[in-house]
């Protein structure tokens, strides 16, 4: 029976995707830590849907829990479709100064978690020819991101490693999307410190929603890489023609927590 799987579903983007596919008639696997919150998502989507929801609580950040999660869906008798790589979080302030365990959990949750969830859902996508991955970067991904340095360079890894993956699995009929967004109104900033950054006042925010929704069609339109906004679209494009010296200083004045 086919499934996406989308990590981090207990909040923000990932919620409003686990949300679009049982809007769409698709079986659903939502990962989190948050057991409760999976669980009011849960009942709250087979009461609306007719379809079928799986809730696992695993910190993803802790590599073993990678595997125990790929061994409970293969128990399960699931096939996964569609893989939402959703989980991940920031941390804002001078590389130095902040916890480098917490650092060390964002790049293995950012970076390894996706890494090896890609690969091992990949694999089987392969055999059958068939298959969608979503991976969510950032339009961070492409910047130098003083006082998110790490932040910044775990979202570059994102969108490099899906492009590089889109062209490998192409001829076996899967789809890898790269989807970037801006800042979004969620609890991202408030969890990574940084709700007082200019970065977040600057503009109104789109939603969650609108977010997830824009990721969605991108990837059922078989784009590889998705930046969502126009303003977003736009920074990327100038980020061409400027150097990166005078891009650091305007990303570390709009990103520092006042």
């Amino acid at each position: 029976m086919s499934y996406a799987l989308i990590t981090g579903a207990s909040s923000g983007i990932g919620l409003e995707f686990a949300k679009i596919f049982a809007k769409n008639k698709i079986n659903i696997v939502i990962v989190a830590r948050n057991l409760e919150k999976l669980n009011e998502l849960a009942n709250e989507i087979e009461s609306t849907y007719d379809i079928k929801v799986e809730a696992i609580d695993l910190d993803l950040s802790e590599s073993e829990n990678i595997f125990i999660l790929y061994e409970k869906i293969s128990e399960l008798g699931i096939e996964i479709t569609y893989l939402i790589n959703n989980a991940g979080f920031g941390l804002n302030g001078e590389f130095t100064d902040l916890n480098l365990r917490k650092q060390q959990e964002m790049i293995r949750l950012n970076i390894e978690s996706l890494t090896t969830l890609t690969w091992l859902f990949a694999k089987l996508m392969k055999k059958r020819k068939n298959g969608y991955i979503l991976n969510v970067a950032s339009v961070a991904g492409f910047f130098p991101g003083p006082f998110m340095s790490v932040y910044y360079a775990t979202k570059a890894y994102v969108v490099s490693f899906s492009l590089a993956l889109s062209h490998e699995l192409k001829p076996y009929n899967i789809v890898v999307n790269s989807l970037c967004p801006g800042p979004t109104a969620s609890n991202f900033a408030e969890n990574a410190g940084m709700g007082n950054a200019l970065l977040f006042k600057l503009m109104p925010l789109p939603s969650s929603k609108d977010v997830a929704e824009y990721g969605y069609n991108q990837l059922k339109n078989r784009n590889i890489i998705s930046v969502h906004g126009i303003h977003n679209k736009l920074n990327v494009f100038i980020s061409r023609f400027i150097t990166r010296k005078l891009m650091m200083n305007i990303i570390a004045k709009i990103q520092k927590n006042r």
